[in-house]
């Protein structure tokens, strides 16, 4: 089936028949199953699914019908094995990386990432005896240069947040497989899995901000982990357990809801962003607009190689002005909401450095593109003439 129809469609259980038990209704939307526990059959049933919790439902913290129905979504979008909701995209990136690294290992991750994906990996991790090395994951040469070895991670975003650089997971994948005990995982939260398929690529393990396009309309956090069954089950059992980073039905419930618009949102979020991208692009009060759909976007060719069905709903430009007009903007779009995350059907605008990336200094900033005057926006599915006629009158008063 093709996406419109398995984002409707795959995996979804009206209805589930374990045992003698029978529903009495089959409902068209599953059920929440708002609970934290879980009635168990019999003293071997019980002691069975404790010990195998991807076998059925215990407790919430360990699984869930919701969630269940969500991974299962989930692995069937991104073409893996199986897959892992959590209750934030942090929560999915910490998680999956806790599972590959220990201490004494090395990690190598790109110069331009979000902002709380490079704290974690310099001031959390680095309490943990673990060393890293930032790079221009957009030149595989250099993650080669990078690997030491006690290398165990390396972790590509892409398109990367917010400059939207774009990484090319197949040829970083070939240097990463020449070394053995190294497991690449590649943030994919700006694409969605409408636009790219790490897996297909040969990442090992796919995360997203589920909050995001997944959602689609900043109703909830959560986040999701894609990979094979092993690295899944890893994620789960001991870390997911420990660190109890869980989803909660609702949540989960309201996510796959969201889900059922992910391709018709991300065609109209596509067609939109193109639309702004080129009109700021020869506007003269601005100084560089980071969209990959543009031929002027330095990892353009990446971008139409490796992702399909459009570049995405996500830029960045470079306002003339520095902070001062970018002062000015921001305080005056009507259209476009002034909030820090992305994805959803309305536009979104923020100041990259200000707010998702103010734990860089501003020499690591500067050295990632990351300038004062740039602003960040998330073009959502409203009229694209509005949304220009919106950044054109916030823009005249500077």
């Amino acid at each position: 089936m093709k996406f419109n129809t398995d984002v409707l469609h795959a995996e979804q259980l009206h209805a589930r028949l374990t045992g003698s038990y029978k529903p009495q209704a089959m409902a068209h939307v599953s059920p929440i199953y708002q609970t934290s526990t879980y009635v168990l059959e019999d003293f071997d049933t019980a002691v069975y699914l404790n010990q195998h919790v991807d076998e059925g439902f215990v407790y919430t913290r360990f699984g869930n019908p919701n969630c269940d129905e969500l991974e299962k979504k989930i692995a069937h979008l991104e073409h893996a094995q199986a897959a892992i909701s959590l209750a934030s995209g942090l929560g999915a990136i910490s998680t999956a990386v806790m599972s590959i690294v220990k201490a004494g290992d090395h990690v190598v991750f790109g110069d331009v990432i979000y902002g709380c994906s490079y704290a974690l990996f310099t001031k959390v991790l680095t309490n943990l005896g673990i060393t890293y090395t930032r790079v221009d994951t957009t030149k595989p040469e250099e993650v080669e240069k990078a690997i030491q070895p006690n290398t165990s991670l390396v972790y590509v975003e892409t398109p990367a947040n917010p400059t939207l650089k774009i990484s090319d997971i197949a040829a970083i994948s070939q240097v990463v497989h020449k070394h053995s005990g190294i497991t690449m995982v590649v943030d994919s939260t700006f694409a969605s899995p409408y636009l790219q398929n790490p897996l297909d690529l040969g990442a090992d393990l796919v995360v997203h901000s589920a909050t995001k396009y997944l959602c689609g309309h900043g109703t909830v956090t959560a986040g999701v982990i894609a990979g094979d069954k092993e690295r899944i089950d890893r994620c789960r059992m001991p870390y997911l357990q420990c660190f109890g980073a869980v989803l909660d039905p609702f949540a989960a419930w309201q996510l796959m809801q969201g889900m059922k618009t992910l391709g018709v949102r991300m065609e109209r979020h596509c067609e939109n962003a193109m639309k702004v991208a080129r009109y700021l692009e020869k506007h003269p009060k601005i100084d560089r607009v980071y969209y990959p759909g543009l031929e002027s976007h330095p990892t353009h060719e990446i971008a139409k190689r490796q992702m399909h069905n459009g570049f995405g709903g996500m830029m960045s430009a470079d306002i003339k002005g520095g902070m001062d007009a970018v002062r000015i903007v921001m305080n005056n779009v009507k259209v476009f909401s002034l909030a820090t995350s992305l994805g959803n059907v309305d536009s979104l605008i923020q100041h990259s450095p200000s707010m998702s990336h103010f734990d860089m200094s501003p020499e690591e900033r500067y050295a990632s593109e990351i300038f004062d005057g740039q602003v960040r926006l998330s073009i959502g599915i409203e009229d694209a003439d509005d949304l220009i006629a919106d950044l054109d009158q916030a823009l005249a008063k500077i």
